[in-house]
Order: C-alpha cells, then structure tokens, then sequence
C-alpha cells in the first residue's frame, strides 16, 4: 500500500460509512467501517496502481466529496459544514465509486481482488482473506452493512465511474508492488 494513499482510504471509507450507516450500536458500526475500508483499499489501489500514481493523486488532490453528498442526499453538504469537515477534500470520488461497485456486486469485488492478487502476487500479501468482510460477508457483517450494501442504494454513487472500473479489470492494471 502507497503511504500517500492513506488519507485518501481513510477519509473515502469515512464517507461510505457516513452516507450508508450501520444499523445496531457501535460493533455494527465497526463492521460497517470494515467493510467500507476493504472496498476503498481495493478501489484506491485499482486506481492508482503505482507509487507514481499514488504520489500525483496526494499532490493534486483527490477532489472532495461535494458531488457524492449531493448524489447521495447528504444532510450536511452545506459549504459551513463543508468547511467544518476538512476530512472531505481527501474523499476521491472515483474511489468511492468503484468502492459502491465493489460492495454492491459481490461478483465485481472477487473480480477487483483477483485482479490485484495477479497483478501484485503473494508479495503485498493480497491474499483473499485479507479482504473476507467484502468477498464473503458473514450475517453479523451483511446487518451491520444492510444500506452499505444495498446495490439500488448504492446506484447513483456506482453509475458515475463503473464504466472505469470495468475497463480496468477488463484491460488488467499494471500495478506495482
């Protein structure tokens, strides 16, 4: 994983997690944001295979999540809370969306994992139980996750970059260990 990354993981799971909430108390919570974090990571390292391209996205900025909020009906996508979040300016909306792909397809997200076990091998450790909350969801983790999970949920934040995902596993990223 690309240090440069991190905020990046971090503040889109949050999102996810924020925009599609646990149902039940602080353990769901905790599955959910599991969950969540397992799709980003996929999803970020899909995106940006290199340290080069980890490196450029932590230089530019991955763009915020004004567009996500509005897609997903945010009660707080005001500019004032906005502003108040600055955790937001490192959501990556294209992360996010191949994140709500990966969670609400499981077909897709054992395709993304796979891709990235050919890609990088044994070496990086992308063994699929590295990522058992999104490939194969236990039923404490699917009520934890019942609106993080739901595809017609999901949908509109999907739809805006799935062309992308599926042109990356289709062609087969060129990632780097």
């Amino acid at each position: 994983m690309h240090a440069e990354l991190t905020p990046v993981i971090a503040a889109t799971a949050q999102w996810l997690t924020r925009a599609y909430p646990a149902s039940g108390g602080a353990h769901a919570a905790a599955l959910c944001e599991a969950q969540a974090r397992q799709a980003v990571t996929v999803a970020a390292r899909l995106r940006y295979p290199t340290a080069m391209d980890a490196a450029l996205a932590g230089v530019a900025g991955p763009g915020g999540s004004a567009r996500l909020d509005r897609l997903a009906g945010a009660d707080d996508a005001t500019a004032e809370a906005l502003a108040e979040q600055p955790w937001r300016s490192w959501v990556d909306e294209t992360v996010a969306s191949w994140a709500a792909c990966l969670l609400g397809d499981p077909g897709l997200a054992d395709r993304a994992v796979a891709a990235l076990g050919r890609a990088a091998g044994a070496v990086t450790g992308l063994a699929p139980t590295a990522y058992r909350r999104l490939l194969a969801p236990d039923a404490g983790d699917r009520r934890a996750a019942v609106l993080l999970r739901h595809p017609d949920l999901l949908a509109p934040v999907a739809a805006l970059h799935r062309t992308g995902l599926l042109t990356r596993l289709t062609r087969g990223p060129a990632l780097a260990a």
